[in-house]
């Protein structure tokens, strides 16, 4: 394991699992994950002279966990990013890297802190640009208004999905990553759910579970969870208007800085608003981008499902900046 620390930061106490020395790179993981995420790229980050610094996102795990919605905000996402590299390297700039929300974080920061930030990979989720409405806006009218079942919408209400998956946090977690995971066949997540459904209906639970997440993992996960909760991770996804005025004040910027994608070739995200080429609005919107990689076969876990992969590009990456 690696070794452990409380940052104190002006505004939150992030737990952060540090390993190796030199420039640093701070990594940002996704719902519903931790730290734990980039167990398989801490080691490599390190060997290769740097500082792997894998974060508790607020609300995760041993960092704080504020109970306002709005603490959630992407304001204070990016302010949490920016607070973690001075803590850790004042007189440097950092490398960020990010999955699932971890990189919509990690763009952002990018975008609104260049005085901290010198490189940015995004795994999962590519950048596209400020956008020109709220994501709730968007998913309610392709989903909630036409009846279809949206897990972002579902999450609104406040306690709802916090019991649902605090009900039993291990079978929550293998239920929902084999559902997105590259293993799972085809309609595995039912695209035929309707307003009502809650998110782990009619998600099955594999057996045995793809060998890229042990039950070692499996446990680490729930036994997270098991003590932190959901509400934190879910209020993420209920700043969606919040996030959508504070970003609209940067419209016209671009990521300057060395940038990095990769992506699974069957990750839902990719797909999940219709089949648009988000690669090539990432490259018009990171004009600096090293590589835009979509791995065959790989679902939404990017890192974790193909981590020889992801770091067969992530290192070199790295190095070469």
């Amino acid at each position: 394991m690696p070794e452990f620390r409380m940052l104190d930061l002006p505004h939150i106490r992030l737990r952060a699992a540090m390993e190796g020395s030199g420039p640093l790179v701070v990594l940002v993981h996704g719902f519903p994950e931790s730290w734990y995420s980039w167990r398989h790229q801490m080691g490599p980050i390190a060997e290769a002279g740097f500082t792997a610094c894998a974060i508790d996102v607020r609300g995760y795990g041993g960092s704080d966990k504020p109970q306002p919605v709005e603490a959630y905000a992407m304001e204070r996402m990016v302010e949490d990013v920016a607070g973690v590299i001075e803590h850790l390297s004042p007189n440097d700039k950092a490398v960020v890297v990010g999955h699932d929300w971890g990189a919509p974080i990690v763009w952002n920061s990018a975008l609104i802190r260049p005085d901290r930030i010198r490189a940015v990979a995004g795994l999962s989720v590519p950048y596209t640009g400020i956008p020109t409405r709220s994501f709730r806006e968007a998913y309610e009218a392709l989903f909630t208004a036409k009846g279809r079942f949206f897990y972002q919408h579902y999450f609104q209400a406040e306690g709802v999905a916090e019991a649902e998956l605090e009900a039993d946090p291990r079978d929550s977690i293998r239920r929902f990553y084999y559902a997105i995971s590259g293993d799972a066949p085809d309609g595995t997540w039912p695209k035929d759910k309707v307003v009502g459904d809650s998110l782990l209906h009619r998600l099955p639970d594999p057996d045995p579970f793809p060998a890229w997440l042990t039950e070692a993992d499996i446990a680490y996960y729930a036994a997270e969870f098991a003590r932190s909760g959901f509400r934190g991770p879910l209020n993420r996804y209920r700043n969606h208007d919040r996030d959508f005025e504070y970003l609209s004040q940067f419209r016209g910027r671009k990521i300057e800085q060395p940038a990095l994608f990769i992506g699974g070739e069957r990750d839902l995200v990719l797909s999940m608003l219709g089949r648009g080429d988000l690669v090539a609005a990432l490259k018009a919107e990171v004009p600096n981008l090293a590589g835009a990689d979509i791995l065959p076969g790989c679902g939404h876990w990017t890192q974790q499902e193909r981590p020889a992969e992801v770091n067969a590009r992530l290192i070199p990456w790295l190095k070469a900046l």
